[in-house]
Protein backbone atom coordinates (compact mmCIF):
# COMPACT_ATOMS: atom_id res chain seq x y z
CA UNK A 1 0.00 0.00 0.00
CA UNK A 2 0.88 3.63 -0.87
CA UNK A 3 0.03 5.85 1.69
CA UNK A 4 -0.54 9.77 1.93
CA UNK A 5 -0.51 11.24 5.11
CA UNK A 6 -1.60 15.07 5.39
CA UNK A 7 -0.50 16.59 8.32
CA UNK A 8 1.91 14.10 9.42
CA UNK A 9 4.25 16.51 10.96
CA UNK A 10 1.91 17.30 13.55
CA UNK A 11 0.85 15.36 17.29
CA UNK A 12 -1.24 13.15 15.62
CA UNK A 13 0.02 12.69 12.15
CA UNK A 14 3.68 12.01 13.33
CA UNK A 15 2.96 9.52 16.06
CA UNK A 16 0.49 7.77 13.13
CA UNK A 17 3.62 7.48 10.74
CA UNK A 18 6.20 6.03 13.66
CA UNK A 19 3.28 3.65 14.13
CA UNK A 20 3.53 2.47 10.75
CA UNK A 21 6.76 1.95 10.17
CA UNK A 22 7.58 0.27 13.58
CA UNK A 23 4.82 -2.42 12.21
CA UNK A 24 3.48 -1.89 8.93
CA UNK A 25 6.79 -2.19 6.68
CA UNK A 26 5.14 -2.93 3.44
CA UNK A 27 3.23 0.57 3.71
CA UNK A 28 5.21 3.35 1.75
CA UNK A 29 4.18 7.10 3.27
CA UNK A 30 4.24 10.12 1.72
CA UNK A 31 4.15 12.79 4.09
CA UNK A 32 2.78 16.50 3.65
CA UNK A 33 2.54 18.95 6.37
CA UNK A 34 2.43 22.92 5.76
CA UNK A 35 4.69 23.45 8.70
CA UNK A 36 2.04 25.99 10.40
CA UNK A 37 1.88 26.19 13.81
CA UNK A 38 1.75 22.83 15.69
CA UNK A 39 3.68 20.96 13.09
CA UNK A 40 7.50 20.48 14.64
CA UNK A 41 9.91 18.85 12.13
CA UNK A 42 11.72 17.39 15.51
CA UNK A 43 8.74 14.59 15.84
CA UNK A 44 10.39 12.52 12.45
CA UNK A 45 13.62 14.55 11.80
CA UNK A 46 15.62 10.99 12.94
CA UNK A 47 13.69 8.77 10.34
CA UNK A 48 16.03 7.19 7.90
CA UNK A 49 13.40 4.48 6.09
CA UNK A 50 13.30 4.21 1.92
CA UNK A 51 9.24 3.72 2.73
CA UNK A 52 9.10 7.43 3.85
CA UNK A 53 8.92 10.35 2.18
CA UNK A 54 8.28 14.16 3.06
CA UNK A 55 6.90 16.88 1.14
CA UNK A 56 5.77 20.66 2.28
CA UNK A 57 3.16 21.53 1.03
CA UNK A 58 -0.66 22.28 2.29
CA UNK A 59 -3.67 20.32 1.36
CA UNK A 60 -5.15 23.56 0.04
CA UNK A 61 -2.33 23.50 -2.78
CA UNK A 62 -4.60 21.72 -5.52
CA UNK A 63 -0.92 21.43 -8.18
CA UNK A 64 0.34 19.44 -5.33
CA UNK A 65 -1.70 17.28 -4.12
CA UNK A 66 -2.34 16.24 -8.31
CA UNK A 67 1.26 15.46 -7.93
CA UNK A 68 0.83 13.26 -5.31
CA UNK A 69 -2.42 11.48 -5.59
CA UNK A 70 -1.93 10.05 -9.09
CA UNK A 71 -0.55 6.17 -7.82
CA UNK A 72 -1.50 6.61 -3.92
CA UNK A 73 -3.61 4.06 -2.69
CA UNK A 74 -5.18 5.51 0.34
CA UNK A 75 -5.42 9.25 2.25
CA UNK A 76 -5.17 9.92 5.63
CA UNK A 77 -6.13 13.22 6.38
CA UNK A 78 -4.68 14.63 9.83
CA UNK A 79 -4.11 18.06 8.66
CA UNK A 80 -6.06 20.74 10.76
CA UNK A 81 -5.71 23.46 12.95
CA UNK A 82 -7.20 22.21 15.82
CA UNK A 83 -6.72 24.45 18.78
CA UNK A 84 -10.33 25.45 20.06
CA UNK A 85 -8.90 28.61 21.74
CA UNK A 86 -7.56 30.00 18.70
CA UNK A 87 -10.62 29.17 17.07
CA UNK A 88 -12.73 31.20 19.01
CA UNK A 89 -11.60 34.61 17.81
CA UNK A 90 -9.68 33.96 15.06
CA UNK A 91 -11.65 31.50 12.96
CA UNK A 92 -10.50 31.74 9.73
CA UNK A 93 -7.02 29.38 9.42
CA UNK A 94 -9.68 27.05 10.86
CA UNK A 95 -12.63 27.01 8.25
CA UNK A 96 -9.29 27.32 5.05
CA UNK A 97 -7.08 24.07 6.21
CA UNK A 98 -10.00 22.44 7.87
CA UNK A 99 -12.96 22.69 5.16
CA UNK A 100 -11.18 23.98 2.33
CA UNK A 101 -8.44 21.69 2.36
CA UNK A 102 -10.96 18.42 2.56
CA UNK A 103 -12.39 20.18 -0.19
CA UNK A 104 -9.42 20.18 -2.29
CA UNK A 105 -8.16 16.55 -0.86
CA UNK A 106 -11.35 14.74 -2.58
CA UNK A 107 -12.00 16.98 -5.51
CA UNK A 108 -8.34 16.24 -6.35
CA UNK A 109 -9.04 12.46 -5.66
CA UNK A 110 -12.67 13.03 -7.88
CA UNK A 111 -10.80 14.13 -10.71
CA UNK A 112 -7.62 11.74 -10.78
CA UNK A 113 -7.65 8.94 -9.10
CA UNK A 114 -11.15 7.84 -7.86
CA UNK A 115 -9.72 4.59 -6.28
CA UNK A 116 -7.92 6.46 -3.73
CA UNK A 117 -9.41 5.88 -0.54
CA UNK A 118 -9.83 9.08 2.09
CA UNK A 119 -9.88 8.58 5.99
CA UNK A 120 -11.20 11.85 7.47
CA UNK A 121 -9.96 12.24 11.58
CA UNK A 122 -12.16 13.72 12.80
CA UNK A 123 -13.61 14.13 16.65
CA UNK A 124 -15.94 14.15 19.36
CA UNK A 125 -16.70 17.58 19.69
CA UNK A 126 -18.51 17.70 16.73
CA UNK A 127 -21.49 16.06 18.79
CA UNK A 128 -21.03 19.31 20.98
CA UNK A 129 -21.53 18.94 24.74
CA UNK A 130 -23.83 15.88 26.15
CA UNK A 131 -24.23 15.94 29.88
CA UNK A 132 -24.73 12.42 30.14
CA UNK A 133 -24.78 9.56 28.27
CA UNK A 134 -22.47 8.58 25.27
CA UNK A 135 -22.54 9.88 21.26
CA UNK A 136 -22.88 7.13 18.54
CA UNK A 137 -22.06 7.31 15.43
CA UNK A 138 -25.71 8.28 13.81
CA UNK A 139 -26.02 11.41 16.34
CA UNK A 140 -26.97 14.51 15.29
CA UNK A 141 -24.05 17.50 14.68
CA UNK A 142 -24.09 20.28 18.14
CA UNK A 143 -20.67 21.99 16.96
CA UNK A 144 -20.16 24.75 19.49
CA UNK A 145 -17.33 26.92 18.68
CA UNK A 146 -15.80 27.54 14.99
CA UNK A 147 -13.13 24.51 15.62
CA UNK A 148 -15.96 21.67 16.20
CA UNK A 149 -18.04 23.49 13.29
CA UNK A 150 -15.07 23.04 10.81
CA UNK A 151 -14.76 19.46 11.38
CA UNK A 152 -18.44 18.78 11.14
CA UNK A 153 -18.17 20.57 7.98
CA UNK A 154 -15.67 18.72 7.15
CA UNK A 155 -17.23 15.85 7.88
CA UNK A 156 -20.65 16.54 5.53
CA UNK A 157 -18.36 17.69 2.41
CA UNK A 158 -16.58 14.04 2.92
CA UNK A 159 -20.77 12.45 2.91
CA UNK A 160 -21.26 14.21 0.29
CA UNK A 161 -18.29 13.43 -2.27
CA UNK A 162 -19.18 9.37 -0.82
CA UNK A 163 -22.90 10.22 -2.35
CA UNK A 164 -22.30 12.05 -5.27
CA UNK A 165 -19.41 11.03 -6.88
CA UNK A 166 -19.04 7.25 -5.31
CA UNK A 167 -15.66 7.82 -3.50
CA UNK A 168 -14.13 5.61 -0.91
CA UNK A 169 -14.31 7.23 2.33
CA UNK A 170 -14.78 6.50 5.62
CA UNK A 171 -14.32 9.08 9.20
CA UNK A 172 -13.12 7.99 12.73
CA UNK A 173 -13.70 10.59 15.30
CA UNK A 174 -11.56 10.30 18.61
CA UNK A 175 -11.97 11.53 22.14
CA UNK A 176 -8.94 13.91 23.64
CA UNK A 177 -5.31 12.37 23.05
CA UNK A 178 -2.13 12.72 25.02
CA UNK A 179 1.37 11.34 24.61
CA UNK A 180 4.65 12.30 23.41
CA UNK A 181 5.04 15.23 21.57
CA UNK A 182 1.57 16.85 21.29
CA UNK A 183 2.14 20.78 21.40
CA UNK A 184 2.38 22.79 24.34
CA UNK A 185 -0.72 24.48 24.07
CA UNK A 186 -2.53 21.59 25.13
CA UNK A 187 -3.71 21.02 28.82
CA UNK A 188 -1.47 17.92 29.85
CA UNK A 189 2.08 19.15 27.94
CA UNK A 190 1.21 22.57 29.54
CA UNK A 191 0.65 21.67 32.79
CA UNK A 192 4.07 19.56 33.02
CA UNK A 193 5.99 22.70 31.44
CA UNK A 194 4.34 24.85 33.60
CA UNK A 195 5.52 22.94 36.37
CA UNK A 196 8.52 22.60 35.43
CA UNK A 197 8.96 26.39 34.92
CA UNK A 198 7.59 26.56 38.67
CA UNK A 199 4.36 28.26 37.47
CA UNK A 200 0.70 27.76 39.05
CA UNK A 201 -1.41 25.97 37.25
CA UNK A 202 -4.58 27.23 35.24
CA UNK A 203 -7.93 25.80 34.66
CA UNK A 204 -10.93 27.00 33.11
CA UNK A 205 -14.14 28.02 34.99
CA UNK A 206 -14.66 25.57 37.94
CA UNK A 207 -12.37 22.16 36.32
CA UNK A 208 -15.36 20.25 36.35
CA UNK A 209 -15.62 19.88 33.02
CA UNK A 210 -15.19 16.19 31.42
CA UNK A 211 -12.82 14.64 28.65
CA UNK A 212 -12.21 11.26 28.06
CA UNK A 213 -8.84 10.69 27.12
CA UNK A 214 -7.47 8.27 24.71
CA UNK A 215 -3.38 7.35 24.50
CA UNK A 216 -1.73 8.49 21.11
CA UNK A 217 -0.67 5.00 20.48
CA UNK A 218 -4.02 3.54 21.07
CA UNK A 219 -5.28 5.76 18.86
CA UNK A 220 -3.06 4.49 15.72
CA UNK A 221 -3.74 1.48 16.28
CA UNK A 222 -7.81 2.12 15.54
CA UNK A 223 -7.10 4.24 12.40
CA UNK A 224 -4.96 1.52 10.71
CA UNK A 225 -7.60 -0.59 11.80
CA UNK A 226 -10.13 1.21 10.08
CA UNK A 227 -8.14 2.27 6.80
CA UNK A 228 -7.46 -1.85 6.55
CA UNK A 229 -10.45 -3.27 7.41
CA UNK A 230 -13.02 -0.62 7.65
CA UNK A 231 -16.36 -0.10 5.40
CA UNK A 232 -16.75 2.50 3.00
CA UNK A 233 -19.59 5.22 3.56
CA UNK A 234 -18.78 4.39 7.79
CA UNK A 235 -17.78 6.20 10.88
CA UNK A 236 -16.16 5.06 13.50
CA UNK A 237 -15.77 6.44 17.62
CA UNK A 238 -12.60 5.86 19.13
CA UNK A 239 -12.78 6.47 22.84
CA UNK A 240 -10.59 5.52 25.84
CA UNK A 241 -13.48 5.08 28.34
CA UNK A 242 -11.03 7.52 30.51
CA UNK A 243 -13.45 10.26 31.60
CA UNK A 244 -12.09 12.87 33.92
CA UNK A 245 -12.62 16.71 35.17
CA UNK A 246 -10.14 18.80 33.74
CA UNK A 247 -8.96 19.19 37.61
CA UNK A 248 -9.25 15.44 38.17
CA UNK A 249 -6.42 15.27 35.67
CA UNK A 250 -4.13 17.79 36.73
CA UNK A 251 -4.33 16.09 40.59
CA UNK A 252 -2.90 13.47 38.36
CA UNK A 253 0.29 15.02 37.04
CA UNK A 254 0.75 17.04 40.43
CA UNK A 255 0.51 13.58 42.02
CA UNK A 256 2.70 12.57 39.68
CA UNK A 257 5.67 15.34 40.08
CA UNK A 258 5.46 15.51 43.42
CA UNK A 259 3.76 19.00 43.28
CA UNK A 260 1.26 20.72 45.49
CA UNK A 261 -2.81 21.54 44.94
CA UNK A 262 -2.16 24.49 46.03
CA UNK A 263 -0.62 25.55 42.83
CA UNK A 264 -3.98 25.24 40.95
CA UNK A 265 -6.03 28.40 40.59
CA UNK A 266 -9.02 28.84 38.64
CA UNK A 267 -9.17 31.45 35.60
CA UNK A 268 -12.17 33.01 33.00
CA UNK A 269 -13.18 30.38 31.38
CA UNK A 270 -14.01 30.10 27.40
CA UNK A 271 -16.12 31.25 25.42
CA UNK A 272 -18.55 28.53 24.49
CA UNK A 273 -17.16 25.88 26.61
CA UNK A 274 -18.70 22.06 26.24
CA UNK A 275 -19.15 20.51 29.60
CA UNK A 276 -18.55 17.41 28.65
CA UNK A 277 -17.83 14.86 25.58
CA UNK A 278 -18.22 11.06 25.50
CA UNK A 279 -18.24 8.71 22.40
CA UNK A 280 -19.83 5.06 22.50
CA UNK A 281 -17.44 3.44 20.48
CA UNK A 282 -19.07 -0.09 20.45
CA UNK A 283 -19.28 -0.13 16.74
CA UNK A 284 -14.84 -0.19 15.92
CA UNK A 285 -14.94 -3.09 18.92
CA UNK A 286 -17.36 -4.93 17.85
CA UNK A 287 -16.83 -4.59 14.32
CA UNK A 288 -13.46 -4.21 13.81
CA UNK A 289 -12.11 -5.43 17.28
CA UNK A 290 -10.30 -3.02 18.34
CA UNK A 291 -10.17 -1.69 22.02
CA UNK A 292 -7.43 0.56 23.93
CA UNK A 293 -4.03 -2.06 24.79
CA UNK A 294 -2.39 0.69 27.08
CA UNK A 295 -3.74 1.30 30.96
CA UNK A 296 -4.04 5.28 31.08
CA UNK A 297 -2.21 5.62 33.90
CA UNK A 298 0.82 4.14 33.11
CA UNK A 299 0.58 6.15 29.64
CA UNK A 300 0.21 9.46 31.43
CA UNK A 301 2.90 8.57 33.64
CA UNK A 302 4.83 7.49 30.77
CA UNK A 303 3.74 10.80 28.93
CA UNK A 304 4.92 13.46 31.92
CA UNK A 305 8.22 11.59 32.20
CA UNK A 306 8.74 11.62 27.94
CA UNK A 307 8.26 16.37 28.58
CA UNK A 308 11.04 15.80 31.63
CA UNK A 309 13.42 14.11 29.75
CA UNK A 310 12.88 15.67 26.28
CA UNK A 311 13.65 19.31 26.79
CA UNK A 312 15.33 19.82 24.25
CA UNK A 313 12.12 19.49 22.04
CA UNK A 314 9.52 21.55 24.05
CA UNK A 315 12.10 24.53 25.47
CA UNK A 316 11.62 26.54 22.17
CA UNK A 317 7.76 26.03 22.18
CA UNK A 318 7.06 27.12 24.95
CA UNK A 319 6.54 30.58 24.52
CA UNK A 320 4.51 32.46 27.00
CA UNK A 321 1.86 32.59 24.54
CA UNK A 322 1.82 29.09 24.40
CA UNK A 323 1.76 28.79 27.93
CA UNK A 324 -0.92 31.73 28.50
CA UNK A 325 -3.58 30.51 31.34
CA UNK A 326 -6.56 32.78 28.97
CA UNK A 327 -4.36 32.02 25.20
CA UNK A 328 -8.29 32.69 24.15
CA UNK A 329 -8.24 36.13 24.90
CA UNK A 330 -5.47 37.29 22.62
CA UNK A 331 -8.04 37.29 20.08
CA UNK A 332 -10.72 39.45 21.71
CA UNK A 333 -12.25 42.73 20.26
Amino acid sequence: MKLLVTGGLGFIGSNFILHILDNYPQIQIINVDAEVLGSNKKNLENIENKNYKYFKGSITDTKLLQKLIVDIDAVVNFAAESHVDRSIFDSEPFLKSNIMGVYTILDVIRKNNKKTKFLQISTDEVFGSRLRGLSKEEDVFHPSNPYSASKASAELIAESYLKTYDLDIMITRCTNNFGPRQFPEKIIPKTIIRLLKNLKIPIYGTGKNIRDWLYVDDHCDAIMKVLLRGKCGESYNISGNNQLTNKQLVKKILKHMNKSEDLIYYVEDRPGHDLRYGLDSTKIRHKLGWKPKLQFNNTLSETIDWYLENESWWKNLATGEMLSPTPWKKYRK
